[in-house]
Protein backbone atom coordinates (compact mmCIF):
# COMPACT_ATOMS: atom_id res chain seq x y z
CA UNK A 1 0.00 0.00 0.00
CA UNK A 2 1.08 3.56 -0.93
CA UNK A 3 -0.88 6.73 0.05
CA UNK A 4 -0.75 10.31 -1.05
CA UNK A 5 -2.87 13.08 -0.06
CA UNK A 6 -4.03 16.69 -0.33
CA UNK A 7 -2.14 19.21 2.06
CA UNK A 8 -3.03 22.69 3.09
CA UNK A 9 0.08 24.40 2.58
CA UNK A 10 -0.32 28.30 2.84
CA UNK A 11 -3.31 30.40 2.23
CA UNK A 12 -4.07 29.90 -1.31
CA UNK A 13 -1.81 26.57 -1.59
CA UNK A 14 -2.35 22.74 -2.06
CA UNK A 15 0.03 19.64 -2.78
CA UNK A 16 -0.10 16.68 -3.10
CA UNK A 17 2.01 14.60 -0.74
CA UNK A 18 3.07 11.09 -0.01
CA UNK A 19 2.42 9.94 3.10
CA UNK A 20 2.37 7.81 5.64
CA UNK A 21 -0.34 4.57 5.68
CA UNK A 22 -3.39 4.25 7.57
CA UNK A 23 -2.99 1.76 10.62
CA UNK A 24 -5.80 0.56 13.33
CA UNK A 25 -4.09 2.68 15.71
CA UNK A 26 -5.11 5.85 17.79
CA UNK A 27 -1.86 7.31 18.76
CA UNK A 28 -0.22 4.72 20.76
CA UNK A 29 -2.72 1.93 21.32
CA UNK A 30 -4.64 -0.57 18.60
CA UNK A 31 -8.15 0.75 17.52
CA UNK A 32 -9.82 -2.61 16.83
CA UNK A 33 -13.25 -1.05 16.22
CA UNK A 34 -11.66 0.64 12.88
CA UNK A 35 -11.29 0.05 9.36
CA UNK A 36 -8.82 1.08 6.48
CA UNK A 37 -10.75 2.00 3.84
CA UNK A 38 -9.14 2.44 -0.18
CA UNK A 39 -10.96 5.69 -1.14
CA UNK A 40 -13.40 5.39 -3.99
CA UNK A 41 -14.51 8.65 -4.33
CA UNK A 42 -13.45 12.15 -2.12
CA UNK A 43 -14.74 15.53 -3.05
CA UNK A 44 -14.30 19.27 -2.40
CA UNK A 45 -16.05 20.96 0.03
CA UNK A 46 -16.74 24.60 0.25
CA UNK A 47 -15.41 23.86 4.08
CA UNK A 48 -12.24 23.25 2.71
CA UNK A 49 -11.90 26.50 1.04
CA UNK A 50 -12.15 28.74 4.15
CA UNK A 51 -9.07 26.29 5.32
CA UNK A 52 -7.29 26.86 1.75
CA UNK A 53 -8.18 30.69 1.64
CA UNK A 54 -6.42 31.11 5.47
CA UNK A 55 -9.75 32.22 6.68
CA UNK A 56 -8.80 29.55 9.46
CA UNK A 57 -6.22 28.82 11.96
CA UNK A 58 -5.69 25.51 9.95
CA UNK A 59 -2.05 24.35 10.19
CA UNK A 60 0.41 23.55 7.13
CA UNK A 61 0.40 20.03 6.11
CA UNK A 62 -3.02 19.64 7.18
CA UNK A 63 -4.26 16.30 5.11
CA UNK A 64 -7.53 17.71 4.12
CA UNK A 65 -10.78 15.89 2.90
CA UNK A 66 -14.37 15.19 5.15
CA UNK A 67 -16.26 13.53 2.19
CA UNK A 68 -14.92 9.80 1.75
CA UNK A 69 -16.29 7.45 0.27
CA UNK A 70 -14.70 4.01 0.39
CA UNK A 71 -14.19 0.23 0.17
CA UNK A 72 -13.10 -1.48 3.08
CA UNK A 73 -9.77 -3.21 2.86
CA UNK A 74 -9.29 -4.04 6.45
CA UNK A 75 -11.42 -4.30 9.60
CA UNK A 76 -10.06 -4.59 13.22
CA UNK A 77 -10.76 -7.35 15.63
CA UNK A 78 -13.81 -5.38 17.47
CA UNK A 79 -15.33 -4.89 13.63
CA UNK A 80 -18.82 -7.05 13.28
CA UNK A 81 -20.91 -5.17 10.85
CA UNK A 82 -18.86 -4.68 7.74
CA UNK A 83 -16.39 -6.64 6.16
CA UNK A 84 -13.86 -6.38 3.39
CA UNK A 85 -15.12 -5.44 0.23
CA UNK A 86 -17.95 -3.68 1.53
CA UNK A 87 -18.51 -0.18 -0.33
CA UNK A 88 -19.40 2.77 2.43
CA UNK A 89 -20.30 6.45 2.88
CA UNK A 90 -18.30 8.02 5.67
CA UNK A 91 -20.09 10.54 7.56
CA UNK A 92 -18.26 13.52 7.89
CA UNK A 93 -18.74 13.65 11.53
CA UNK A 94 -17.04 11.55 13.61
CA UNK A 95 -18.81 10.08 16.63
CA UNK A 96 -18.20 7.32 18.83
CA UNK A 97 -21.94 5.92 19.75
CA UNK A 98 -21.40 5.52 23.48
CA UNK A 99 -21.61 9.49 24.77
CA UNK A 100 -24.80 10.76 25.64
CA UNK A 101 -24.97 12.93 22.61
CA UNK A 102 -24.28 10.21 20.26
CA UNK A 103 -26.93 8.32 21.82
CA UNK A 104 -29.34 11.51 21.44
CA UNK A 105 -28.52 11.16 17.87
CA UNK A 106 -26.30 14.10 17.95
CA UNK A 107 -23.51 13.21 16.00
CA UNK A 108 -22.12 16.04 15.32
CA UNK A 109 -21.55 17.11 18.45
CA UNK A 110 -19.75 13.93 19.64
CA UNK A 111 -18.29 14.32 23.38
CA UNK A 112 -15.34 11.47 22.87
CA UNK A 113 -13.53 12.23 19.81
CA UNK A 114 -12.24 15.64 19.95
CA UNK A 115 -10.42 16.89 22.90
CA UNK A 116 -10.78 19.97 22.33
CA UNK A 117 -14.56 20.58 21.80
CA UNK A 118 -17.50 18.55 20.92
CA UNK A 119 -17.81 17.56 17.84
CA UNK A 120 -14.68 16.22 14.76
CA UNK A 121 -14.55 15.87 11.57
CA UNK A 122 -11.79 14.18 8.57
CA UNK A 123 -9.37 16.72 7.80
CA UNK A 124 -10.18 19.95 9.19
CA UNK A 125 -9.13 22.68 11.67
CA UNK A 126 -10.08 22.23 15.41
CA UNK A 127 -12.21 18.87 14.92
CA UNK A 128 -10.02 16.58 16.73
CA UNK A 129 -6.44 16.40 14.14
CA UNK A 130 -7.99 13.49 12.35
CA UNK A 131 -6.57 12.68 8.83
CA UNK A 132 -8.47 13.55 5.98
CA UNK A 133 -9.70 11.60 3.36
CA UNK A 134 -8.37 13.54 0.37
CA UNK A 135 -6.30 10.72 -0.11
CA UNK A 136 -5.67 7.29 -1.54
CA UNK A 137 -6.43 4.96 1.62
CA UNK A 138 -7.73 6.65 5.49
CA UNK A 139 -8.66 4.69 8.89
CA UNK A 140 -12.20 5.20 9.98
CA UNK A 141 -12.76 4.75 13.82
CA UNK A 142 -15.52 3.51 15.34
CA UNK A 143 -16.77 1.76 11.69
CA UNK A 144 -20.15 0.00 13.18
CA UNK A 145 -21.15 2.82 14.03
CA UNK A 146 -19.79 5.36 11.59
CA UNK A 147 -20.20 3.77 8.41
CA UNK A 148 -23.08 3.44 5.75
CA UNK A 149 -22.85 0.27 3.76
CA UNK A 150 -24.58 0.39 0.40
CA UNK A 151 -26.76 -2.69 -0.02
CA UNK A 152 -25.03 -4.05 -3.35
CA UNK A 153 -21.37 -2.94 -4.20
CA UNK A 154 -22.50 -2.86 -8.10
CA UNK A 155 -25.28 -1.05 -7.62
CA UNK A 156 -23.52 1.27 -5.76
CA UNK A 157 -20.61 1.83 -8.57
CA UNK A 158 -23.25 2.82 -11.25
CA UNK A 159 -24.51 5.47 -8.75
CA UNK A 160 -21.77 6.67 -7.24
CA UNK A 161 -21.89 10.50 -8.61
CA UNK A 162 -24.99 10.52 -6.73
CA UNK A 163 -23.70 8.44 -3.00
CA UNK A 164 -20.73 10.16 -2.83
CA UNK A 165 -22.58 13.64 -1.85
CA UNK A 166 -24.00 11.11 0.95
CA UNK A 167 -21.27 11.92 3.30
CA UNK A 168 -22.04 15.83 3.59
CA UNK A 169 -23.20 18.02 1.28
CA UNK A 170 -26.76 16.25 0.48
CA UNK A 171 -27.37 15.47 3.83
CA UNK A 172 -25.84 19.06 5.05
CA UNK A 173 -28.19 20.48 2.28
CA UNK A 174 -30.70 18.31 3.62
CA UNK A 175 -30.52 19.32 6.87
CA UNK A 176 -30.57 23.02 6.36
CA UNK A 177 -34.00 22.74 4.23
CA UNK A 178 -35.77 20.20 7.05
CA UNK A 179 -34.45 23.04 10.46
CA UNK A 180 -36.54 25.51 8.26
CA UNK A 181 -39.49 24.22 8.12
CA UNK A 182 -39.50 22.80 4.71
CA UNK A 183 -42.77 20.57 3.75
CA UNK A 184 -45.23 20.43 1.10
CA UNK A 185 -46.48 23.57 -0.21
CA UNK A 186 -43.83 25.88 1.25
CA UNK A 187 -42.12 28.49 0.05
CA UNK A 188 -38.29 28.57 0.84
CA UNK A 189 -35.49 31.05 -0.13
CA UNK A 190 -31.99 29.66 0.05
CA UNK A 191 -29.03 31.96 0.36
CA UNK A 192 -26.43 30.40 -1.77
CA UNK A 193 -26.19 28.47 -4.87
CA UNK A 194 -22.63 26.57 -4.12
CA UNK A 195 -22.60 22.84 -4.03
CA UNK A 196 -24.34 22.78 -0.54
CA UNK A 197 -27.18 25.79 -1.52
CA UNK A 198 -27.86 23.66 -4.64
CA UNK A 199 -28.22 20.69 -2.49
CA UNK A 200 -30.56 22.19 -0.34
CA UNK A 201 -32.63 23.58 -3.44
CA UNK A 202 -33.02 19.86 -4.62
CA UNK A 203 -33.70 18.82 -1.03
CA UNK A 204 -36.02 21.54 -0.87
CA UNK A 205 -38.22 19.82 -3.90
CA UNK A 206 -37.94 16.45 -2.38
CA UNK A 207 -39.39 17.72 0.60
CA UNK A 208 -42.56 19.07 -1.43
CA UNK A 209 -41.70 23.09 -1.57
CA UNK A 210 -44.05 24.87 -3.74
CA UNK A 211 -41.41 27.44 -4.27
CA UNK A 212 -37.55 27.44 -4.04
CA UNK A 213 -35.96 30.36 -4.28
CA UNK A 214 -32.24 30.52 -4.79
CA UNK A 215 -29.89 33.80 -4.37
CA UNK A 216 -26.21 34.01 -5.62
CA UNK A 217 -23.99 36.45 -6.95
CA UNK A 218 -22.82 34.27 -9.94
CA UNK A 219 -24.29 33.98 -12.92
CA UNK A 220 -23.27 30.27 -13.79
CA UNK A 221 -24.33 29.19 -10.44
CA UNK A 222 -27.52 30.49 -10.74
CA UNK A 223 -28.19 29.44 -14.00
CA UNK A 224 -27.73 26.07 -12.41
CA UNK A 225 -30.07 26.44 -9.97
CA UNK A 226 -32.93 26.87 -13.08
CA UNK A 227 -31.47 24.19 -14.46
CA UNK A 228 -33.67 22.19 -11.88
CA UNK A 229 -36.53 24.30 -11.50
CA UNK A 230 -35.61 27.11 -9.18
CA UNK A 231 -36.12 30.57 -8.96
CA UNK A 232 -33.59 32.71 -8.59
CA UNK A 233 -32.41 36.04 -7.76
CA UNK A 234 -29.27 38.03 -9.06
CA UNK A 235 -27.70 39.49 -5.81
CA UNK A 236 -25.50 41.69 -7.66
CA UNK A 237 -28.53 43.65 -8.57
CA UNK A 238 -29.28 46.71 -6.31
CA UNK A 239 -32.70 46.71 -4.20
CA UNK A 240 -35.00 44.83 -1.44
CA UNK A 241 -34.56 40.85 -1.15
CA UNK A 242 -38.18 40.96 -0.41
CA UNK A 243 -39.22 43.21 -2.83
CA UNK A 244 -37.55 40.70 -5.30
CA UNK A 245 -39.07 37.64 -3.25
CA UNK A 246 -42.12 39.66 -3.88
CA UNK A 247 -42.12 39.12 -7.62
CA UNK A 248 -41.72 35.68 -7.61
CA UNK A 249 -44.39 34.57 -5.27
CA UNK A 250 -46.57 37.63 -4.31
CA UNK A 251 -45.46 38.55 -0.88
CA UNK A 252 -42.27 39.75 0.38
CA UNK A 253 -41.23 36.91 2.86
CA UNK A 254 -41.06 33.13 2.38
CA UNK A 255 -42.33 30.18 4.53
CA UNK A 256 -38.61 28.95 5.26
CA UNK A 257 -34.99 30.74 5.29
CA UNK A 258 -31.90 28.25 4.44
CA UNK A 259 -28.38 29.77 4.63
CA UNK A 260 -26.00 28.23 2.77
CA UNK A 261 -23.38 30.63 2.88
CA UNK A 262 -21.70 31.46 6.41
CA UNK A 263 -19.25 33.61 7.54
CA UNK A 264 -17.66 34.70 4.24
CA UNK A 265 -20.58 36.51 3.18
CA UNK A 266 -20.65 40.05 1.33
CA UNK A 267 -23.08 42.67 0.75
CA UNK A 268 -25.55 42.60 -2.25
CA UNK A 269 -25.89 45.19 -4.71
CA UNK A 270 -23.56 48.00 -5.21
CA UNK A 271 -22.15 46.83 -1.83
CA UNK A 272 -21.24 43.05 -3.60
CA UNK A 273 -17.73 43.29 -3.15
CA UNK A 274 -17.50 44.09 0.53
CA UNK A 275 -17.43 41.29 3.51
CA UNK A 276 -20.22 41.21 5.83
CA UNK A 277 -20.10 38.37 7.59
CA UNK A 278 -23.79 38.63 9.09
CA UNK A 279 -25.65 40.19 6.60
CA UNK A 280 -27.35 36.59 5.59
CA UNK A 281 -28.75 35.99 8.94
CA UNK A 282 -29.71 39.33 8.76
CA UNK A 283 -30.99 39.06 5.29
CA UNK A 284 -33.17 35.33 6.51
CA UNK A 285 -34.69 37.24 8.92
CA UNK A 286 -35.86 40.30 7.53
CA UNK A 287 -37.60 37.69 4.55
CA UNK A 288 -39.08 34.85 6.58
CA UNK A 289 -42.07 35.24 8.05
CA UNK A 290 -43.07 34.93 11.78
CA UNK A 291 -43.30 32.01 13.08
CA UNK A 292 -40.90 30.70 10.83
CA UNK A 293 -37.74 29.31 10.43
CA UNK A 294 -34.19 30.01 9.67
CA UNK A 295 -31.84 26.55 9.14
CA UNK A 296 -27.83 27.63 9.10
CA UNK A 297 -25.90 24.76 7.23
CA UNK A 298 -23.32 27.79 6.28
CA UNK A 299 -20.16 27.47 8.03
CA UNK A 300 -19.56 30.13 11.19
CA UNK A 301 -16.11 29.67 12.83
CA UNK A 302 -14.55 31.21 16.38
CA UNK A 303 -11.37 32.03 14.62
CA UNK A 304 -11.29 34.22 11.33
CA UNK A 305 -7.58 35.07 11.19
CA UNK A 306 -8.48 37.03 7.85
CA UNK A 307 -11.78 39.10 9.29
CA UNK A 308 -12.44 42.49 8.70
CA UNK A 309 -12.81 43.66 12.07
CA UNK A 310 -11.81 42.04 15.61
CA UNK A 311 -14.85 41.22 16.74
CA UNK A 312 -15.28 39.05 13.53
CA UNK A 313 -12.21 37.67 14.29
CA UNK A 314 -13.57 35.60 16.97
CA UNK A 315 -16.88 35.07 15.42
CA UNK A 316 -19.28 38.04 17.04
CA UNK A 317 -20.88 39.34 14.36
CA UNK A 318 -23.18 42.20 14.13
CA UNK A 319 -26.75 40.29 13.86
CA UNK A 320 -30.17 41.63 14.39
CA UNK A 321 -31.42 39.43 17.42
CA UNK A 322 -34.23 41.36 18.36
CA UNK A 323 -36.06 41.06 14.95
CA UNK A 324 -35.99 37.83 14.90
CA UNK A 325 -36.86 37.43 18.29
CA UNK A 326 -39.48 40.05 17.80
CA UNK A 327 -40.63 37.57 14.54
CA UNK A 328 -40.63 34.14 17.19
CA UNK A 329 -38.35 33.08 14.67
CA UNK A 330 -36.64 29.03 15.16
CA UNK A 331 -32.91 29.38 14.30
CA UNK A 332 -30.71 26.10 13.74
CA UNK A 333 -27.33 26.47 13.52
CA UNK A 334 -24.44 23.57 13.72
CA UNK A 335 -22.99 20.58 12.00
CA UNK A 336 -25.32 18.38 10.22
CA UNK A 337 -25.84 15.01 11.78
CA UNK A 338 -25.66 13.21 8.92
CA UNK A 339 -26.55 9.76 10.05
CA UNK A 340 -29.94 10.96 10.60
CA UNK A 341 -30.33 11.55 7.11
CA UNK A 342 -27.90 9.10 5.38
CA UNK A 343 -29.95 6.04 5.07
CA UNK A 344 -33.04 7.56 3.78
CA UNK A 345 -31.53 10.21 1.52
CA UNK A 346 -29.33 6.88 0.08
CA UNK A 347 -33.02 5.30 -0.20
CA UNK A 348 -34.48 8.22 -2.20
CA UNK A 349 -31.03 8.16 -4.49
CA UNK A 350 -31.40 4.28 -5.31
CA UNK A 351 -35.32 4.51 -5.83
CA UNK A 352 -34.49 7.23 -8.40
CA UNK A 353 -36.58 9.77 -6.18
CA UNK A 354 -33.96 12.65 -7.00
CA UNK A 355 -30.38 13.15 -8.98
CA UNK A 356 -28.73 15.00 -6.53
CA UNK A 357 -25.60 15.25 -8.63
CA UNK A 358 -27.26 16.54 -11.63
CA UNK A 359 -28.18 19.17 -9.51
CA UNK A 360 -24.93 19.91 -8.18
CA UNK A 361 -23.45 19.55 -11.79
CA UNK A 362 -20.48 16.83 -10.07
CA UNK A 363 -17.47 16.56 -12.40
CA UNK A 364 -14.94 13.67 -11.50
CA UNK A 365 -11.21 14.64 -11.55
CA UNK A 366 -8.25 12.37 -10.70
CA UNK A 367 -6.29 13.52 -7.52
CA UNK A 368 -3.56 14.59 -9.29
CA UNK A 369 -5.94 17.26 -10.93
CA UNK A 370 -6.55 18.57 -6.83
CA UNK A 371 -5.07 21.63 -6.54
CA UNK A 372 -6.62 22.61 -10.25
CA UNK A 373 -9.92 21.59 -8.50
CA UNK A 374 -9.44 23.96 -5.64
CA UNK A 375 -8.22 26.71 -7.68
CA UNK A 376 -11.47 26.47 -10.18
CA UNK A 377 -13.83 25.88 -7.36
CA UNK A 378 -12.60 29.30 -5.43
CA UNK A 379 -13.29 31.22 -8.57
CA UNK A 380 -16.59 30.81 -8.69
CA UNK A 381 -17.09 27.52 -11.16
CA UNK A 382 -20.84 25.90 -10.39
CA UNK A 383 -19.21 22.49 -9.99
CA UNK A 384 -19.00 19.78 -7.25
CA UNK A 385 -15.46 18.63 -7.69
CA UNK A 386 -15.18 14.70 -6.66
CA UNK A 387 -11.74 13.29 -6.54
CA UNK A 388 -11.16 9.31 -8.14
CA UNK A 389 -8.03 8.52 -6.61
CA UNK A 390 -8.09 5.04 -8.13
CA UNK A 391 -9.71 5.64 -11.12
CA UNK A 392 -12.45 3.53 -10.14
CA UNK A 393 -15.62 5.80 -11.37
CA UNK A 394 -16.50 5.26 -14.56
Amino acid sequence: MSNRGVAYIEPGKVEIQNMADPVLALGDRKCEHGVILKIVATNICGSDQHMVRGRTTAPQGLILGHEITGEVVECGSDVEFVSNGDICSVPFNIACGRCRNCKEGKTGICLNVNAGRAGAAYGYVDMGGWIGGQAEYVMVPYADFNLLKFPDAAQAMSKIKDLTLLSDIFPTGFHGAVTAGTGPGSTVYIAGAGPVGLASAASAQLLGAACVIVGDMIPERLEQARSFGCETIDLRQDGSIGDKIADIVGVPEVDCGVDCVGFEARGHGSDAGTEHPATVLNTMMEVTRAGGAVGIPGLYVTGDPGAATEEAKIGQLGIRIGLGWAKSHTLTTGQCPVMKYNYNLMQAILYDKIKIAEAVNVQVISLDAAPKGYADFDGGQSVKYVIDPHSMIA
